[in-house]
């Protein structure tokens, strides 16, 4: 299948978007996975090209359209629950200059989301040693990011809900190479939330 308009590459965008806005909505996936899955359950093993597919604001877009029609009754208070969890978890971690990001913040979280916090520290030995001192059993992943610097983030349980913490050097809270992400810290959280309870 050639792709030969501009509107026939929109409107497979949008397909893609919606599929992955599903699966995301329902089964918690991630949104690069999520892209991939959908782009190959609609076009089969077939090669790319790099403007099919949709950009994460638009599959954003879809989740929030998803949400609002399936889970309309419920999501609103998932959110709620998420980032009062959230706010409670900021406030501890305060030394740690933490900021919430993803779909607690973008208010797209649903049944599956799990809630990611970025803190600033000189020495992210200091948040390991902060949770155990706590007796929180967490576990330890290692990404790199587009320059190729290691990326830790400590992963644990509270209140059965999944809670990240991906530690940044102290420097990053100033740094905002390449895109920056939409962040928010405990004041803007409890701002949000103010609104919300209203």
């Amino acid at each position: 299948m050639m792709i030969q308009t501009p509107t026939e590459a929109e409107a497979l965008r949008a397909e893609i978007a919606a599929l992955a806005a599903r699966m995301i909505a329902e089964d918690g996936a991630d949104y690069a996975s999520a892209k991939r899955k959908a782009a190959k359950q609609l076009l089969g093993n077939q090669k790319l090209k790099g403007d099919v597919l949709p950009d994460n604001e638009q599959i954003e877009q879809e989740v929030r359209e998803y949400n609002e029609l399936f889970f309309g009754d419920t999501q609103p208070q998932r959110l709620l629950q998420l980032r009062q969890l959230a706010a409670r978890l900021m406030a501890e971690f305060e030394c740690f200059n933490p900021y919430l990001v993803g779909a607690v913040l973008n208010g797209t979280a649903g049944a599956h989301s799990d809630i990611y916090l970025h803190l600033y520290t000189d020495n992210s030995k200091d948040v390991a040693i902060f949770l155990l001192n706590k007796d929180v059993q967490f576990e330890v992943s290692e990404t790199f990011n587009k320059r190729n610097e290691s990326i830790e983030t400590l992963s644990f349980m509270v209140e059965n809900e999944g809670v990240h913490l991906v530690l940044h050097d102290h420097d990053g809270i100033r740094s905002s190479n390449g895109k920056s992400v939409e962040r928010a810290n405990l004041a803007t959280l409890q701002a949000l939330i103010s609104k919300e309870t209203e």
